[in-house]
C-alpha cells in the first residue's frame, strides 16, 4: 500500500521518514520517545498491571497514564520515576553507543 502526501508517494514508513524535513536531532528525539514508551507499555503489560492499577500505584490518574502511552504528553522526570517504580524500573544515564 502506498500513501501520497502533498504530491509525493511513499510506499514505506522509511521512505516518508527519510524524505521528512526533520533534523537528525529531531529524529533521534522521536526514536527515543518511541523506545521509552514502548518499554514502558511492555513493562506494564508483563507485570499484568492495568493502566488504572498503575495510576493507583503511582499516584497519577488513569487518563494521564493513557496520554503517556499514546505519546500525547511528555512526562517530567519525577513523573517517570513515579510510573516506573511500581513496574520495577528506574531511570539511568548510560553511554550512547551511537555517539
Amino acid at each position: 500500500m502506498s500513501m501520497t502526501i502533498k504530491g509525493d508517494t511513499f510506499t514505506t514508513f522509511d521512505d516518508l521518514w527519510e524524505a521528512s524535513n526533520l533534523t537528525q536531532a529531531e529524529k533521534d528525539e522521536i526514536q527515543l520517545k518511541i523506545a521509552l514508551v514502548g518499554k514502558f507499555i511492555d513493562a506494564r503489560e508483563q507485570k499484568g498491571i492495568s493502566q488504572k492499577r498503575l495510576a493507583e500505584l503511582s499516584g497519577l490518574k488513569q487518563p494521564a497514564i493513557a496520554r503517556l502511552e499514546r505519546m500525547q504528553a511528555t512526562p517530567r522526570i519525577d513523573t517517570l520515576f513515579k510510573v516506573l517504580k511500581p513496574l520495577g524500573y528506574t531511570l539511568a544515564i548510560v553511554p550512547d553507543d551511537h555517539a
